[in-house]
């Protein structure tokens, strides 16, 4: 292909490819295919296809772009060359320490800099750099092991939490879709900046246990513009984190705030942290209240698609995290109950659980992994739990489950 050619070539997440588009290849992130040869997208179909194959960005040549009548080459189904879990450079176990180490600095950090704010001071964005920079460096060493610490909450931390949270989720997720890495360096140092504007909200309406009055509603929603407003001082920042600060609680249908933006005026980066910033939000244990377990989060999520969410980003999301997102909580039918410790791709209702506890003797066990989808084990997970169920302490046995 000629120089010219490749410049005109243009990256595009799959929820974006439409039946006309001339497609010149395709990528999966995690999985590996090999297309035979280029072509165009015929109809809707061709494009559930590739959805249904675990394509989640394509190169697409928009000056090739047809009207689907007169399409004369169509593009061939990809053909799997190989499909495996994408392997971790390192095991959980010796990144876990790290993640942990990083995890609390960056707390740290967040809380460092929402009273810079609050102090009238500009952040330090070489700093919040290199922390979100280690987020991924974490990230791509091995995802489960951050992935774990999102899920640990303290109640009255969840500002800070929060927004770690999201940056770690945007992280593994933008990874998943098959961004090159400085992009998903700029996507985790958006999503950790992306609230940064509710520390000038008055605490009495930030914290409030109950339903917000319309007032009081309008001035929550104003943290956007503050928040905008407060990295206008730090112009070295990019578009792509400026629109996700911008654009968080916007939603497809024009419901959202604060332009009320609709469909394609939301950017796909926006489209992502409406999406992970939705799911963070309604898993997060709150004073007032507690946070739901991930399956329910996620169904709210497709309730609430196409006119909330992007759908397709959505399933691609589920996909990513899995069924049940490692560091979750679940009691196995034997009684046995632990921590999901690794996912299974192929038979995702089956993953690692490290468990330690049993609900029938009322008492720790030894720990012990099990990898639910070999046949020797006849256990599956029956549901996930909360540790005030049983009255465990979470924090001691994740510690002793992945850390010490």
């Amino acid at each position: 292909m000629t120089e010219k050619g490749q410049a005109s070539q243009q990256d595009i997440s799959i929820n974006k490819l439409k039946p006309g588009m001339y497609v010149v290849s395709v990528s999966t992130g995690n999985n590996k295919l090999n297309v035979k040869s280029e072509g165009y997208i015929l109809d809707d179909e061709g494009v559930n296809k590739l959805v249904k194959l675990g394509v989640n960005r394509v190169s697409v040549d928009p000056a090739r772009e047809k009207q689907t009548g007169n399409i004369d080459k169509v593009m061939p189904e990809p053909v799997i060359d190989e499909l495996h879990d994408e392997v971790s450079k390192v095991s959980l176990e010796h990144e876990m320490k790290q993640a942990s180490r990083l995890y609390n600095n960056a707390k740290e950090l967040q809380q460092k800099m929402l009273s810079s704010i609050t102090e009238g001071r500009v952040i330090d964005l070489v700093e919040v750099q290199a922390s979100t920079n280690a987020i991924v460096d974490s990230i791509f060493r091995n995802k489960d092991a951050l992935s774990c610490m999102s899920r640990l909450r303290i109640k009255d931390e969840y500002l800070v939490e929060h927004s770690l949270n999201v940056s770690i989720l945007m992280t593994i997720f933008s990874k998943h879709l098959g961004f090159d890495r400085p992009r998903i360096e700029d996507l985790a140092l958006g999503a950790f900046l992306h609230d940064i504007g509710k520390v000038l909200v008055p605490d009495e309406i930030l914290n409030k246990p109950g339903k917000f009055t319309q007032v009081e509603y309008e001035v929550m929603q104003e943290h956007v513009l503050l928040g905008l407003r407060v990295l206008e001082e730090t112009p070295e920042l990019s578009e792509v984190v400026i629109s996700m600060v911008r654009e968080h609680h916007e939603r497809i249908d024009g419901t959202g705030y604060p332009y009320e933006l609709e469909g394609d005026e939301i950017s796909e980066y926006g489209l992502m942290i409406a999406i992970i910033d939705s799911y963070d939000a309604m898993t997060a244990e709150r004073v007032y209240k507690p946070g739901m377990h991930p399956i329910k989060a996620f169904k709210n999520l497709i309730k609430d698609s196409p006119a909330c969410y992007d759908e397709a980003l959505v399933e691609q999301f589920i996909q990513c995290l899995g069924v049940y997102p490692v560091g979750t909580l679940v009691c196995l039918n034997s009684g046995k109950i632990g921590l999901i410790s690794k996912l299974n791709k192929s038979k995702p209702l089956t993953p690692c659980v490290r468990v330690f506890y049993n609900t029938r003797l009322k008492q720790a066990v030894a720990m012990e992994e099990i990898d639910l989808s070999q046949s020797k084990y006849k256990d599956q997970i029956d549901r996930c739990i909360k540790p005030e169920e049983f009255n465990l302490n979470l924090v001691s046995f994740f510690k002793a489950a992945f850390i010490d």
